[in-house]
């Protein structure tokens, strides 16, 4: 086939197709005698390959060392990789077609509306109205859910899930009330300390060992930007609170 045709076929431009020959990525088919590119089946499979590695976020470099390690391999073997990586492919848009038909279904959107229905759950039981803490919590985790791949989203569901429970839910709403008392309160007020003890306390052990690893650092942008939306005293109580939950882990 001409490059036109190969290009239709992989659903790439004609354009692509030389500069992937340009950059080494696809290599120059044999040529007829009138001097056109004459492409074969292999040619197909590995600019799709290309061009499938390049939607999943690969840069060409990146591409380029993948490709490196696929030299050699039998033609079939790398068919059903192709194949195995397009079913994962129009799996997850499935999966997406299905939320948004879920979404659409419902009578009102809100803004958890586009969480996965498991964190929706647990938002809705950590609600407390009127509470600043409360609700940047709920963006942090919104966040995390809309950010995170599948089962990523999965685990954080299941180690935030304790909290939403009746006895621990009731916990949890008593401590952002408390949190929200010290709003006005100095860093040095003697209800910060006992209150990030009681923090620190509250988090379940499978949550705090998952944390270990993911605590920001102190002084790290994300730490510091984290701080900045809370009022002084409530900042020292988180302070207080990550060195505790150190100490656990």
């Amino acid at each position: 086939m001409r490059i036109g045709e190969l290009a239709a076929l992989v659903g790439v431009s004609t354009r692509t197709v030389r500069h992937y020959h340009h950059l080494g990525l696809l290599p120059e088919p044999a040529r007829t005698a009138g001097g056109y590119r004459e492409y074969r089946l292999r040619d197909a499979v590995l600019l799709a390959r290309i061009r499938r590695l390049a939607e999943l976020g690969l840069s060409l470099d990146e591409v380029r060392d993948v490709l490196a390690d696929d030299r050699g391999r039998d033609l079939r073997e790398v068919l059903l990789e192709l194949d195995a990586d397009l079913a994962r492919q129009q799996e997850a848009l499935a999966a997406r077609r299905a939320r948004l038909a879920a979404l659409l279904e419902e009578g009102e959107l809100r803004p958890d509306s586009a969480v996965s229905p498991g964190m929706a759950a647990v938002l809705r039981d950590l609600t407390v109205r009127g509470s600043r803490v409360a609700e940047m919590d709920r963006e942090m985790l919104t966040l995390m859910d809309t950010t995170a791949g599948p089962g990523d989203r999965d685990e954080v569901v299941q180690l935030m899930r304790p909290l939403a429970e009746p006895g621990m839910r009731d916990r949890s709403q008593e401590l952002y009330r408390r949190l929200d008392e010290l709003g006005d309160a100095r860093p040095d007020d003697p209800r910060v300390r006992e209150l990030a003890a009681d923090a620190a306390a509250h988090l379940p052990d499978e949550l705090v060992r998952q944390m270990a690893g993911h605590l920001p650092p102190t002084g790290g942008p994300w730490f510091d930007a984290l701080l900045e939306e809370l009022t002084p005293a409530q900042a020292e109580v988180f302070r207080l609170m990550v060195d505790l939950v150190r100490e656990r882990t």
